[in-house]
């Protein structure tokens, strides 16, 4: 399903109820929402207040009770599981808190394996591994295992991991939420050069406001499973 729209992004009267010990818990409560393309958003509220699931929705991780959700024009409710697979490849993509770099791999051959789960292979997988890395001003530790790096490194690792395939939407997930106030301020930075440099559409998923003011183009609140007002 096409929709008309020049939204990148658009939810509408999304839905995602999990069962828990027999009963059921609401974690979004028909949210609407549209995403230009370019923009950087913010996402922010307490624990439990929907931000993480509205972000593996979007993201083809999970699917909804209810409701819809278009990315780049596409109705992710008509895809099968192989589809947002292709998805997942093509359209998005994720960083999150937690590194989940291949320990025994160096940096680029952890971006390398990634592109080969996306079907790039030989000369064109190492150019685009060296090509991120560089771009993430890590060319010089690309050959170091993830436990030689710092945790700020290993971060923007999991950045050139999730721009590898140059994706029209990058998905962040508490990405500064194991960093300190100057390493989170130079990811965020990076963050932000990337998608000024690609006009790609970033969503970010954070429980700090101030860095969500200080980068988001604005900021989407959520409690309870539903988009609040400021």
């Amino acid at each position: 399903m096409e929709y008309a729209t020049p939204a990148e992004i658009v939810t509408r009267d999304l839905r995602r109820v999990y069962q828990i010990g027999g009963s059921d818990v609401h974690a979004l409560r028909g949210v609407n929402m549209e995403v230009s393309a370019g923009e950087f958003v913010g996402i922010v509220g307490v624990s439990g207040s929907g931000k993480s699931t509205l972000l593996h929705l979007i993201g083809g991780l999970d699917s909804p009770t209810g409701g819809s959700i278009c990315v780049a024009g596409h109705d992710l409710g008509e895809m099968d599981a192989y589809q947002r697979a292709l998805y997942r490849r093509a359209t998005v993509g994720f960083v999150f808190q937690s590194f989940y770099l291949v320990p025994n791999l160096t940096a680029e051959e952890n971006i390398r394996l990634t592109l080969t789960f996306q079907g790039t292979y030989g000369a064109e997988r190492r150019r685009l591994a060296r090509e991120a890395v560089a771009r993430v001003g890590l060319a010089h530790r690309a050959g170091h295992k993830p436990g030689q790096l710092s945790g700020g490194e290993q971060q923007r690792m999991t950045i050139a991991r999730a721009i590898v395939h140059r994706p029209r939407v990058l998905l962040a997930d508490e990405p500064t939420g194991n960093l300190d106030r100057k390493t989170a301020t130079t990811l965020m930075d990076l963050i932000n050069d990337i998608r000024q440099d690609t006009g790609m559409t970033v969503l970010m998923v954070t429980h700090d406001e101030a860095l969500a003011t200080q980068y988001g183009d604005r900021i989407i609140r959520m409690r309870d499973g539903e988009l609040v007002d400021p």
